[in-house]
């Protein structure tokens, strides 16, 4: 070849090398394995080099300027990363799948985060979407049935939190959780928007609970809202609305079973029948009082982020009307959040949530299960002297009217006389620094400020009492009251980590700083009241609305009453912390947690300072070699951790080494005889400390069937110990507060959840299950045995769980004369055929007061949840059930011996001679024994509930692009469709404090809930 030949040769190739090393614009579409859904924010970067972006909502990406020959390396949290080399090509489509063992999925914990591989505890983390969409004003009554370990309690009134105990009731002082929402300490989320929610993270195990000291033992709930996610610029939308309807009603009898049974209960005690003259009515009082109540969720959110900064803004309002007439609960919500990057060392950033709440005027059902059916509900009264007609309210037979008014006062009267309004904001700032390479240090200062408002108006009321017959005011005075409470708090976090890997093998994470805690809280009320006729003839005619402003007349301190309340409070908390995390070759974990608390609680008595304390640990079986080999055990991890946890309360007064003072009496001193007062301490201070929760649990995780089945059981047992007591005075000595108190918590979680797609269908499943197991007992409450807290029918004491009904069991109904003979000798009540027969339990021949025992308990065995979804193309089905068993319900709305109630249509089956029943007692409530505590009154607790159904449908994007959208959904959701128990009232579920709960006063019912919404992004 000549010379002009080699020329061309070498010039065609080093054109060909230029035009090959030309930079690239390089685009291409990411989706999720298992649903072929567009995968949204994954990172995908040029290896090596500093330049990438993220997925779109439709899961794109382009990048520019890329080399020919690079590979790209697509990741994202809790997915597998994947690199692509590109080969020349500009085109390069992605599907993600995910990674089933969770190694790199990333969980918030205490002061931080950490990745999930490297936990040795339980920490279950809900996602936004297990939420979402629910018609539920408060984000936690959404995971009722979803988590192990975690007990909610629901209330089907508007607006009300649900009560939550995690893994059982540790302490006589509270049960309650610790919340934290985006760092900030608080003792409610009422102010959080359930569509600002990204994720909740619930902290179960001493392992993760020791590093929040002593607000640990009750367990933590995380909080993170949302934020921006980079590269993107979204609007969502999200609203519903539907209707409240009440199916389960309490079982009561008719006008005409009424009269039957109120007859023969009046020969029973000797009386003439009833004249039911006047009171023929046939009134269903449930009718009545229950309506189909309006719900509506609306949310917005806006979010955007550049190169160096996110922003994110959300509002919402719900509004609910409640169950009951006149009630309406409605809430306004804000969340702001915004982050800037100075560069690739600092940031700094600030986080807001404001709500503004309208509290429903709360209404009881207790007069509506109570109310005699015989009853009209209204009278057109026409007065007499003037020939005007009103509408009146009845009012009630008189064997019930001096204890119960006609329901419907609550409504037609008094109405929205009662208005609360409560205001929220909480947030904080933030700045974050990382150098040395390995340090980041992070300081956080936040805030929350509450005021809560409540004004009530007690009118006179006006009944028809054909007794009279006529008008007549049956509440002659009127009242006014308004209070005002204000809670701050303050919290300064000032954290310092250190995060490093060695020779690939060596991971390690420490964690060190001070955290301040500042709380205050004050309380201003008052009221007034001035009987009715002092209103009319004191007050100038045109400022008869406005009595309470006026002056007291000269008479004015013996019609006119006031009254005034003023509370003040102040805390403050100062800790140290350390947590150090490690792990060997992603096989041995190892962590462990320090915290040093100080407070101003127990001033002055020598314990301001407590430590607590935590070691985890956890081997990774499946990464061994001799695990390699098999195909049944994909990953395997077994844990364990120990540790002493610190519980806030101290189960009197805010402060208790400062008792309150009580009058023992007055004395008589000086030459003018002034009579001076005596007080003295409620009780004595023994040397108080913090109540230690003892606590430890061992476990393990793992999937098998290539990822599809995973499995997670664990076995946790927490002890308190020196739960601080106030012991009654004995032999005139003072009432003391020690800490004597010792209660035991054990059982098991198993969480179980099956994933899987139908062959290369669009069809895919998932079908998840959990149970809790509860076992509780008092160790000790005192220095001697017999020590106990009584609240009614509600007994603490040691040997038993907390909480327990305390009373007789019944074995049957005396038939006759014959059978009380035969029987063991009541010394506690004279006996008739027809009354309750109790049991001789200790066996001494006799009945008396040593034959209380327990008749029942408000913990459950077991709690568990059982969840499906279903997915085709668009549409997806989820279905959550839930239920509780082995507790028990004691019902106490439904006797008196001061009034007569409505009767439960099951006393139609009362004993009324020989043989005819032997449960249901004779109708006489002025036998004694047939009120007492028993078993009687014991109900099963136990229930089932189809807790939500929900089907929604998510149109194609060929169809949304036309319209400019990025996604829209439609979905209806019914929530408590159905529930199957085995108690008379409204619900199976009662909540109430440590010491007592389960106790069923006439609980409001549960509603079904039916939605419709949807769900749009631009």
């Amino acid at each position: 070849m000549n010379l002009k030949g080699n020329f061309t040769l070498f010039l065609l190739l080093f054109c060909a090398t230029i035009f090959a090393q030309q930079p690239v614009t390089v685009s291409g579409t990411v989706t999720e394995g298992t649903s072929g859904d567009p995968a949204i924010g994954v990172t995908v970067l040029v290896k090596g080099t500093n330049l990438g972006t993220v997925t779109d909502i439709d899961g794109k990406y382009l990048l520019n300027n890329v080399p020919a020959e690079a590979t790209l390396v697509f990741s994202y949290i809790g997915m597998l990363t994947v690199e692509e080399p590109l080969n020349g090509r500009t085109t390069v489509d992605m599907v993600m799948h995910e990674d089933v063992q969770a190694l790199d999925e990333v969980v918030v914990i205490g002061y931080g985060t950490a990745k999930k591989r490297d936990l040795t505890g339980s920490i279950v983390s809900v996602s936004a979407d297990q939420i979402a969409d629910r018609p539920s004003a408060n984000p936690l009554a959404s995971l009722q049935g979803k988590v192990a370990g975690v007990q909610i309690v629901n209330t089907g009134r508007a607006g009300q939190d649900p009560e939550i105990r995690i893994r059982g009731t540790n302490s006589i002082n509270g049960y309650k959780p610790l919340y934290i929402v985006d760092g900030l300490f608080s003792d409610n989320i009422g102010h959080i928007n359930p569509s600002d929610v990204e994720s909740m993270e619930i902290l179960k195990d001493p392992s993760s609970l020791a590093i929040f000291g002593v607000r640990g033992a009750n367990g933590v709930i995380i909080i993170t809202t949302k934020k921006a996610k980079m590269g993107q610029t979204i609007v969502n939308l999200n609203s519903s609305f539907g209707v409240k309807e009440i199916y389960d009603r309490v079982d009561l009898t008719t006008a005409a079973q009424f009269r039957e049974l109120y007859d023969e209960q009046r020969r029973n005690q000797g009386a003439q029948p009833y004249d039911y003259t006047r009171w023929n009515a046939d009134t269903d009082w449930q009718d009545e009082m229950f309506r189909s109540a309006f719900i509506t969720n609306n949310n917005i959110s806006i979010t955007g982020s550049t190169e160096r900064s996110r922003f994110y803004m959300g509002l919402g309002y719900t509004g609910e009307e409640g169950s009951i007439q006149t009630e309406k609960f409605s809430k306004i919500t804000v969340n702001l959040n915004s982050e800037y990057n100075v560069n690739d060392y600092l940031k700094f950033g600030f986080q807001v949530n404001g709500a503004k709440s309208k509290t429903p005027d709360a209404k009881g059902v207790g007069s509506i299960v109570r109310a005699a059916p015989i009853t009209p509900v209204f009278y057109d009264y026409t007065d007499p002297a003037t020939g005007k007609t009103e509408r009146l309210l009845h009012t009630m037979p008189d064997f019930q009217r001096a204890q119960l008014w006609n329901p419907l006062v609550e409504t037609f009267i008094r109405g929205n006389h009662n208005l609360g309004v409560n205001h929220r904001v909480a947030g904080n700032i933030y700045g974050e620094v990382k150098f040395l390479e390995h340090f980041t240090y992070r300081t956080t200062l936040s805030l929350d400020f509450a005021i809560n408002e409540a004004r009530a108006f007690s009118p006179v009321v006006y009944f028809y009492n054909p007794d009279i017959p006529g008008k007549e005011n049956a509440q002659d005075r009127q009242s006014v009251s308004q209070l005002k409470s204000t809670e701050y708090a303050a919290q300064g976090d000032h954290i310092l980590t250190y995060q490093d890997t060695f020779d690939d093998l060596h991971s390690l994470t420490v964690m060190g700083g001070i955290t301040t805690n500042y709380r205050e809280f004050s309380l201003l009320e008052g009221d007034r009241s001035e009987l009715l006729d002092k209103i009319y003839f004191s007050v100038p005619n045109d400022n008869q609305d406005k009595w309470w402003l006026t002056s007291l007349n000269a008479d004015g301190a013996r019609n006119q009453y006031d009254s005034n309340k003023n509370h003040q409070w102040r805390r403050f908390t100062m800790s140290y912390l350390l947590r150090a995390l490690y792990s060997y070759d992603n096989r041995y974990l190892l962590n462990g947690s320090f915290r040093r608390d100080g407070s101003s609680v127990f001033r002055g008595v020598g314990n301001t300072w407590e430590n607590f304390y935590s070691f985890g640990t956890a081997w990774v079986v499946s990464e061994e070699e001799f695990m390699k080999g098999q195909h049944l055990i994909d990953y395997l991890k077994l844990k364990g951790s120990w540790g002493v946890l610190g519980t806030e309360n101290t189960g009197t007064s805010l402060y208790p080494t400062y008792p309150e003072l009580t009058s023992v009496g007055s004395a008589i001193f000086g030459p003018n005889e002034n009579i001076i007062p005596g007080y003295t301490k409620i009780y004595n201070v023994q040397d108080l400390k913090w109540e230690k929760t003892y606590s430890w649990e061992a476990g393990a995780e793992i999937a098998l069937f290539n990822q599809r089945l995973r499995v997670e059981p664990v076995y946790y047992n927490k002890r308190t110990k020196d739960i601080i007591v106030l012991l009654d005075s004995r032999g005139g000595a003072f009432n003391s507060l020690e800490n004597l108190g010792d209660i035991e918590n054990k059982g098991l979680e198993l969480t179980a959840s099956w994933s899987d797609k139908i062959g290369e269908s669009d069809f895919s499943y998932s079908v998840g299950v959990n149970l809790t197991t509860i076992n509780n007992k008092v160790i000790s409450l005192g220095r001697d045995e017999g020590d106990a807290i009584y609240e009614g029918m509600a007994r603490t004491v040691a040997g038993y769980p907390i909480a327990y009904f305390y009373g007789y069991r019944v074995k049957g109904v005396y038939q006759n004369n014959e059978d009380i003979n035969q029987s063991e000798p009541n010394t506690l009540f004279a006996v008739k055929p027809g009354d309750l027969k109790f049991e001789d339990v200790n066996g001494d021949g006799v009945i008396d007061q040593d034959d209380r025992t327990m008749i029942g308990k408000p913990t459950p065995d077991y709690t568990y949840g059982l969840n499906i979804n279903l997915a085709y193309k668009g549409f997806d089905l989820g279905v959550d059930m839930m239920g509780v068993y082995g507790n028990e319900i004691y019902r106490d709305w439904d006797t008196s011996s001061f009034a007569q109630f409505n009767y439960l249509t099951k006393r139609m089956k009362r004993w009324n001679g020989e043989g005819t029943s032997n449960w249901e007692p004779i109708l006489d409530p002025g036998r004694a024994i047939n009120r007492a505590y028993s078993s009687y009154y014991i109900e099963d607790g136990s229930f089932f509930r189809l807790r939500n159904i929900q089907l929604g449908y998510t149109l194609p994007k060929s169809l949304l692009e036309r319209i400019h959208m990025k996604s829209l959904r439609i979905y209806t959701n019914v929530q408590n469709l159905k529930s199957w128990h085995k108690n008379s009232g409204y619900t199976p579920e009662i909540g109430g404090s440590a010491v007592r709960s389960g106790v069923d006063e006439g609980t409001y019912p549960m509603p079904a809930i039916y939605t419709f919404g949807l769900n749009l992004t631009f």
